[in-house]
């Protein structure tokens, strides 16, 4: 299934010089890791409760995107892989995808439940993948809404939203959808993968 992941090597290729530099200051892949989740918590947080500035939720999800290929890159090209940077990778990418759902719970029409059960579906995707890899070796990155997928949706209701136009309460429904669908993807190819 056609996911925005398959955009991912064009994608690094134009941020490693981003990452070439950044090594070359100094800075780990660790400390990009956990930056990135510290400021999506603060952004989750601040158009939860605070200015809800929705115009900062697309631009921050394109950041995040890179900022999350560029400390792979630092980890794998340049020499950081460590376990504790394998665990903040995958803790932080939960935490972070949750803090930056959790303000679409205070949309007007939109049902918080359903929220929340769209942020525990987002985290068991990833749950998925991790248990996958390992499983087979492999991570799956399936869609139709794995992570990247995942920013692009957000990023346009965002855009939708800051423009003070209503997002659709069925919108929210569709997106867990989706994610169980993701999930069902995810497991179905590893289980394939085992069997062989």
């Amino acid at each position: 299934m056609p996911s925005v992941y398959q955009l991912k090597p064009k994608f690094q290729a134009l941020l490693r010089p981003i990452a070439n530099r950044l090594a070359a200051i100094g800075v780990t892949a660790n400390q990009l890791t956990v930056v990135t989740c510290l400021i999506s918590l603060a952004l989750g947080l601040d158009l939860a409760y605070g200015t809800r500035q929705w115009w900062m939720l697309p631009v921050w999800l394109f950041l995040r995107m890179a900022a999350n290929a560029i400390d792979g890159m630092l980890a794998r090209e340049h020499n950081q892989a460590t376990r504790l940077g394998a665990l903040l990778n995958e803790l932080t990418d939960v935490l972070a995808d949750a803090a930056l759902l959790l303000p679409f719970a205070y949309l007007p029409n939109w049902n918080p439940a359903v929220v929340g059960t769209v942020i525990v579906l987002a985290g068991l995707t990833e749950m998925t993948s991790v248990v996958g890899q390992t499983l087979t070796g492999i991570r799956r990155n399936d869609g139709p809404l794995g992570k990247s997928d995942r920013a692009l949706l957000q990023g346009i209701l965002g855009t939708w939203t800051a423009f003070g136009f209503a997002v659709s309460e069925w919108i929210a429904p569709l997106f867990a959808l989706g994610l169980v669908a993701t999930v069902y993807n995810r497991a179905r190819h590893i289980l394939a993968i085992k069997e062989e």
